[in-house]
């Protein structure tokens, strides 16, 4: 925790002797603390914006499912977040090197209370609140690339497992002053630590899940349209403002300077994100398709969340673009090799996670980020996550299953699951005029 708190110092340009001990203003603190939640209310948002880029991108008859998934993963991140996750997270010592600690189960203050005792910044329970918004986060990006055929009982276990264990663990090893960040490894807002520790959840589940029906047919990859193009439009835009929390709130005050800098980086790359994609799916596909669009604006986001406060203007540009180009790219690749994933989750979330974080070795203002380190952190995440997730998701299989049956498929999930239809006085076309 005093690793984090002291790059915050950092960043906002505090003495040496504050993080000694010397109170801020009450002014000061009010106001950082403050931004702080608003920060916390804007990747809250992001959740709706998940629930509804992923209910647009897939079919109509699969829509209560994913809700009720983006709204049971909620729950499921903040209440183990509370109950381990925190304390995993930011051990305050680790048991074993700098690899696992764990500092008792359940969230408290001590009897000093809960203001300036904690640090100089903001609250204890602002801090658990952020960061809690930020597991449930990791959770969800795995739901969209499972879409359509994994049982609900099987997801929200695996889930749990993953937001309580795997991403604490992990996110010790950088932000909760482990290994990783002894290396010299950087992270800002979680490139890694956040989107590829999803996305590698995401592909371990995809693999073992296999493809929905219909969607290879002869050795070629099948569209298989979303129901509501302007509902997953919706979704990205509620993401893209949440993100000014994502990256905005990782300051880690409300340091005036750094803040805006931060929304600048963060909103250019996502601009040229779409660009990049935009232009990259007329080449390529010969239409500018919508969905590949949508996904660029959030590869740009993703690209930068890793070194928002460490490139220039001009890279996070540059970064965003890539991006872009990268995640139509990456779709197209899946595709090839029979990977199904829905709302194209893995190519936004890891393919562009790894991208961002690679980034910072090679744009980053600051020497000490180093491309080498970058891509040991890279690699060190991706084996923990995937092997985790891989083994969670066997297990699961090979005990109450993961896929549900071809008739609730055929039929959708939100029959087969729930009993239940998001647009009951409507009916699939048929094709042709009624």
């Amino acid at each position: 925790m005093k690793t984090l708190l002291a790059i915050s110092f950092i960043l906002c340009g505090f003495e040496s002797q504050a993080w000694a001990g010397d109170p801020v203003t009450q002014e000061m603190f009010t106001i950082n603390n403050t931004w702080m939640l608003v920060a916390t209310f804007l990747v809250f948002i992001m959740h709706l914006g998940f629930a509804t880029l992923e209910s647009g991108l897939t079919q109509s008859k699969n829509t209560v499912n994913i809700l009720c998934k983006n709204t049971t993963i909620i729950a499921i991140g903040l209440l183990t977040y509370a109950l381990m996750g925190f304390n995993l997270m930011y051990p305050g010592d680790f048991a074993l090197g700098k690899f696992l600690g764990f500092a008792g189960f359940g969230i408290a203050t001590d009897e000093a209370g809960i203001t300036s005792a904690y640090n100089v910044g903001y609250t204890y329970w602002t801090d658990f609140m952020f960061q809690a918004m930020f597991a449930a986060t990791a959770a969800t990006i795995v739901s969209g690339a499972v879409a359509e055929r994994i049982k609900l009982n099987s997801f929200l276990i695996s889930s749990a497992f993953y937001v309580a264990v795997v991403y604490p663990i992990v996110g010790s090893w950088k932000w909760g002053g482990g290994w990783l960040d002894a290396a010299g490894f950087y992270d800002f807002a979680g490139s890694t630590i956040v989107h590829s520790v999803g996305g590698w959840g995401a592909l371990a589940g995809v693999i073992l899940l296999g493809p929905r029906m219909g969607k290879y047919i002869k050795g070629k990859a099948h569209p298989i349209l979303g129901h509501n193009m302007p509902l997953a439009t919706i979704g990205v835009f509620l993401l893209w403002l949440g993100w000014f929390g994502f990256n905005g709130g990782s300051v880690l005050s409300a340091d005036a300077g750094m803040v805006s800098f931060v929304f600048t980086t963060t909103t250019l790359s996502a601009a040229a994100g779409i660009i990049g994609a935009m232009s990259t799916a007329w080449i390529v596909l010969k239409k500018p398709d919508l969905s590949m669009i949508l996904n660029g604006c959030l590869a740009g986001l993703v690209g930068i969340t890793a070194g928002a406060d460490t490139v220039s203007v001009g890279a996070s540009v540059i970064i965003g673009f890539i991006a872009g180009i990268l995640v139509v790219f990456s779709v197209i690749a899946f595709d090839k090799v029979k990977l199904d994933d829905p709302v194209g989750a893995i190519s936004v979330h890891l393919t562009c996670g790894i991208w961002g974080t690679l980034a910072v070795g090679i744009f980053s203002t600051n020497p000490q980020h180093t491309f080498f380190i970058q891509l040991l952190g890279v690699a060190a995440v991706g084996v923990t996550c995937f092997t985790m997730a891989f083994l969670s998701f066997w297990v699961l299989r090979k005990t109450i299953g993961i896929r549900v049956s071809e008739e609730e498929e055929r039929e959708g999930l939100d029959l087969g699951e729930h009993g239940n239809m998001a647009y009951p006085d409507f009916r699939p076309s048929t094709g042709g005029h009624v």
